[in-house]
């Protein structure tokens, strides 16, 4: 999706202004309202790539119940604010910060994100739920981590925070591994 291209939701129309990143189920675009012309949002696009390990099913209700689900926990994200099913697009609150993939790169983590993401992982593990740890997916505004995806999934070890997550959450050899695979640039945030 290409800068200055007007994307709607709902028939509200919304300036691009670049694209956030592409996760496993749509596209994340950094938006402006056309009508309310200083404040930013995220519209997410679904997209239908062929994904081996995902099940073909309706995304949009996927992400609904997802956010859903999250909400009740008390895991800090984004709110929804709109959604278009016609289209498949999504609009969030725009979250203003980097992402912790970004800050494992600068060296500039705070042991505190660390704590607050084990702390989303407790409540997560005590209602059977994982959700993706990896560190694009969480972004930093004002000291406190949110969760940018609303994908959870079945609690298994293998997936959960100390299982696999912590190993991108600081420069590890797999985190480093990653980066070399992906220069230039790592993929910035999929909100």
């Amino acid at each position: 999706m290409q800068p200055n291209k007007t994307l709607s939701v709902n028939g509200e129309p919304f300036e691009v202004l670049r694209l956030l990143g592409k996760g496993k189920g749509g596209y994340s675009l950094l938006v402006r309202s056309q009508s309310h012309s200083k404040t930013e949002y995220v519209l997410k696009q679904m997209h239908h790539e062929p994904m081996p390990f995902l099940q073909p099913n309706d995304k949009v209700q996927a992400e609904i119940r997802d956010y859903r689900r999250l909400r009740e926990l008390g895991i800090r994200l984004p709110a929804m604010l709109d959604i278009d099913i016609a289209k498949e697009r999504i609009l969030k609150e725009y979250i203003d910060g980097p992402t912790v993939f970004d800050l494992v790169l600068t060296d500039q983590m705070d042991d505190s994100y660390v704590e607050q993401v084990r702390e989303m992982a407790k409540r997560l593990q005590s209602h059977r739920l994982n959700i993706d740890y990896f560190p694009t997916n969480f972004v930093v505004e004002n000291g406190l981590v949110y969760y940018i995806d609303f994908e959870c999934t079945a609690y298994t070890r293998e997936r959960s925070f100390d299982g696999w997550g912590i190993t991108y959450w600081s420069k590890t050899p797999e985190f480093l591994r990653f980066v070399a695979a992906h220069a230039p640039h790592a993929p910035a945030a999929a909100q």
